[in-house]
């Protein structure tokens, strides 16, 4: 076999056998059954089924904010909460809305978790609790008032003692409770808790402290020795928050300041112990926030200021030290809402206002008239309202009545302008409500009573409620 041939039979074998492989893989030759092609599907041009969405979840339940106004606030400290929770402190007086709204049908119950730090002020709810009803509850009320008076108490000069009374809220009305030994009591003081009476001597015993029996009024003494005032403290006032205390120095011509224990009472000196004032300072007022204080100085027609400091208490010469005020400058009264003081000049026999600056706390002069007193001007008092202001007149054994203007602060006589008292009136004070003064009658050893027409200010006599005192009973203060 020829080299030729046998490639040829070889290029055979090779091509039957590729074409057998081809016929296999493609299912035979032709015709049906098991023997033939297989067939070839073709891709399908139709669009597969589109797949179920997840179902959306529900709306989110509609919730409804909390809120309402507060009024009548002093300082900082008051702190609310809704549902024992959700805590909210305010600073200012307005509107309020706690931060988490709630569902309707939900219950919501709205308390004061702290007071103000301020101690005059009391805050109270009202409208504060319900369940909400597919809207917004916006009418809950904060309301902080002035506590009502429960204790009444006066210094009586010439019978070495203390009178205490219980107050009928109704009525107007004293009881007496106890008497107390005090060696010549001059001036007095009531702190913001009533917790504690401050009482200063003629005779050189200083300042003494004595605790209040919250349930009668008693006072006894707190077991801490008297501190020494430097002579006669007539002007005697302690902050609103019930953590410092400031006597006049009237012979020393200064101010001491003294820090009170919260549990005891019982005073002690301040690192700063006391700042200069005037000649022969008498009177003294702390506005109603605690950062500014006010001293009238008898012996040189002047008023001093000062700031006060929020942690130490100490006292420091404003940037305007002083002010002028009238001829022997006695006391001074500062208003409810602390922007207007009322000096009582006794050598003028006049009262002369004063706009307090909310920021620096300076004073400026009224541009208008001071209005007259009359004889023997002694002390001056602003009710709790800040409507009227009254000045005790020894000589003139009477009362002169003033309204004070809500917008200016200017004093004009009330349209009664003097009231009859019993004989030389030495102080009067104006419970918590406005709608009774006391009166001391220094020579008649006596406390008269008169209710306040609230539209005027007149006082009218309640000649069967007159209590007695000591002998020349002197100063007389309120207690919450």
């Amino acid at each position: 076999m020829t080299l030729h041939s046998a490639f040829s039979r070889r290029a055979g074998y090779a091509l039957a056998t590729a074409i057998t492989l081809v016929l296999v893989a493609c299912g035979g030759g032709g015709g049906g059954g098991e023997g033939g092609f297989f067939p070839v599907i073709p891709a399908s041009s139709s669009t597969p089924p589109a797949s179920t969405p997840e179902p959306s979840p529900p709306p989110a339940a509609p919730t409804y904010a909390v809120s309402g106004t507060v009024t009548g606030l002093l300082g900082t400290g008051l702190v609310l909460q809704n549902n024992a929770g959700d805590d909210l402190s305010i600073a200012a007086n307005g509107r309020f809305s706690f931060a988490t709204p709630l569902a309707g049908g939900t219950r919501y119950a709205v308390s004061i978790k702290s007071q103000s730090k301020i101690l005059t002020r009391v805050c109270s709810v009202a409208n504060g609790s319900g369940t909400i009803a597919a809207a917004v509850v916006d009418d809950v009320q904060v309301v902080c008032t002035e506590p009502p008076s429960r204790f009444a108490y006066v210094s009586n000069g010439d019978s070495n003692s203390v009178s205490a009374y219980t107050v009928d809220a109704s009525t107007g009305a004293l009881r007496a409770a106890t008497t107390l030994s005090v060696p010549s009591p001059y001036a007095l003081t009531v702190d913001p808790s009533g917790r504690f009476v401050y009482v200063s001597s003629t005779s050189g015993a200083g300042v003494s402290a004595y605790s209040i029996d919250r349930a009668t009024g008693d006072l006894t003494a707190i077991g801490a020795p008297s501190v020494a005032a430097g002579g006669t403290s007539a002007g005697m006032a302690v902050d609103p928050t019930g953590r410092f205390a400031y006597f006049v120095n009237l012979a020393g011509d200064r101010v001491l300041a003294f820090d009170i224990d919260a549990n005891t009472g019982a005073l002690s000196s301040m690192a700063v112990s006391s700042v200069k004032t005037g000649g022969s300072p008498y009177g003294i007022a702390v506005d109603p926030t605690g950062r500014f204080a006010y001293v009238a100085n008898t012996g040189d027609g002047t008023v001093s200021a000062y700031n006060i400091d929020a942690t130490s208490g100490a006292l420091s010469p404003m940037a305007i030290p002083t002010v002028t005020a009238g001829s022997g400058a006695r006391e001074i009264a500062v208003d409810p809402s602390g922007r207007f003081a009322y000096v009582l000049n006794q050598g003028d026999k006049t009262v002369k206002a004063y706009a307090i600056d909310a920021v620096s706390g300076a004073l400026t002069e009224l541009k208008a008239k001071p209005p007259k007193t009359e004889g023997g001007p002694f002390s001056i008092t602003v009710d709790p309202k800040g409507r009227f202001a009254y000045v005790a007149n020894l000589d003139g054994h009477n009362v002169s009545a003033y309204t004070l203007n809500a917008s200016t602060g200017v004093p004009t006589p009330a349209v009664t302008p003097t009231i009859s008292t019993g004989n030389r009136p030495a102080s009067v004070a104006i419970d918590a409500s406005g709608k009774f003064a006391y009166v001391a009658d220094n020579t008649d050893g006596k406390v008269s009573i008169y209710t306040i027409d609230a539209a005027s200010g007149v006082l009218d006599p309640q000649a069967a409620l007159t209590v007695n005192a000591g002998q020349a009973p002197n100063k007389i203060a309120l207690s919450r």
